[in-house]
């Protein structure tokens, strides 16, 4: 399907809406009846109209459509956070005393549910290194429901061979999972190599303007129909029609933020590769990066998200290079239109730091929309104030 289509016109019947060219947003909680009759029909299903927008909204529809169509999938859920979808993908798919295979270190919040919620109800999780696809085989259990991925991760971008791990699990009746985050649907498409559950957080690059929070899970229709009648409906974790209807403005402009973040990503690198206070540059489509094949191989793009490791002794150093930046902003997430970096020490006590550990030197940026000679002097600023600091 021919991506213009997607993003400027699918699921739009402005003869609906006076013709508008920007859909409208239907900022309404009810739906009124006019017979009795057809609020039985509603009631009987509630997934093919309009009853009560914790379920279904005519500006989420048009979402839904855009967002299923990106993925190559048949239908799509839009959740009010990335981490709501991980939680009812994962909820819909195990039941008391399963096991779960995922990725080690996944989202802080993917991990909180395997590690807190689900032992509660006796699912348990086995983590393994999803570098090498023999790790999944070996972790397989007869009672694995789950095969949970995140690939590239987001902060080592470790990769999974998507393919692989898709036929192995079909194999043992098993649904596969993956976080496409980092990717979007634009570089990456694990539904078409098998992946039964694609989930992304829209947070990022689907809204750009770091103005909204809302996760995307994209599968089969029967599944996703099953997911709504259950975990989404049950949770009431449906996203509302403006944040709805900002993510439909966000994805008019994907295409050209990501071709321009992407250019602007490969400049920066260039300029961290050759400063002398950096030990190293991690990032997928690196020809130095250990998967460089594999991320050729899967992956079409990989937009603004870097790690890079400096050289430093102390933390005090790492503070002092972030508290000296001007211009990109210490903060969580990416995808938006401003640049962020975020250091790995800054989640643990500064004194329990240890400088033989590079990933407790490490500092995962984000290149935004502004020039690259404007993030390269920022950098610069943060290096000049660490020169001489060990």
């Amino acid at each position: 399907m021919d991506l213009s289509y997607i993003l400027n016109e699918m699921g739009e019947e402005r003869e609906d809406y006076f013709r508008a060219v920007a859909p409208p947003i239907v900022q309404t909680s009810n739906f009124a009846f006019a017979k009795v009759a057809d609020l039985r029909k509603s009631f009987e299903n509630e997934y093919a109209t309009w009853l009560y927008s914790r379920g279904l909204n005519p500006t989420v529809e048009i979402l839904r459509k855009k967002l299923a169509a990106l993925d190559g999938a048949e239908d799509c859920l839009v959740f009010n956070s990335g981490a709501a979808a991980i939680f009812a993908s994962v909820l819909a798919n195990v039941k008391s005393g399963d096991h779960i295979v995922s990725v080690r270190n996944p989202y802080t919040w993917a991990r909180k549910m395997f590690d807190d919620i689900l032992p509660r109800f006796q699912v348990t999780v086995t983590y393994v290194d999803g570098t090498d696809i023999a790790h999944f085989a070996g972790a397989i259990q007869p009672n694995t429901s789950v095969i949970y991925l995140e690939s590239p991760n987001s902060w080592f971008f470790d990769l999974q061979d998507l393919a692989a791990v898709a036929q192995l699990a079909k194999q043992h009746q098993i649904i596969t999972i993956c976080d496409n985050s980092f990717c979007t649907p634009l570089f990456q498409r694990p539904y078409e190599l098998g992946i039964d559950l694609v989930l992304q957080s829209a947070t990022k690059y689907i809204s750009g303007h770091s103005d909204t929070v809302a996760g995307v899970l994209s599968g089969s229709g029967p599944m996703i129909e099953r997911i709504f009648n259950s975990e989404y409906m049950n949770i009431g974790s449906g996203i509302q029609p403006f944040n709805a209807w900002l993510l439909i403005r966000g994805l008019r402009t994907l295409p050209a933020r990501l071709e321009r973040i992407t250019r602007t990503t490969a400049t920066v690198i260039g300029f961290l590769q050759k400063h002398p206070r950096v030990e190293k540059v991690i990032f997928p489509l690196d020809p130095a990066f250990p998967q460089y094949e594999l991320a050729k191989r899967q992956m079409s793009g990989a937009c603004g998200l870097l790690t890079f490791i400096i050289r430093a002794e102390k933390c005090s150093t790492i503070e002092t290079f972030c508290d000296s930046l001007k211009h990109i902003l210490m903060a969580v997430s990416w995808g938006g239109y401003e640049s962020l970096i975020l250091p790995k020490c800054a989640g643990m006590p500064a004194d329990a730091f240890d400088p033989s550990d590079p990933g407790q030197r490490s500092f995962r940026l984000y290149v935004g929309l502004e020039e690259a000679e404007y993030i390269i002097s920022d950098l610069s600023r943060g290096f000049e104030a660490i020169n001489g600091l060990s």
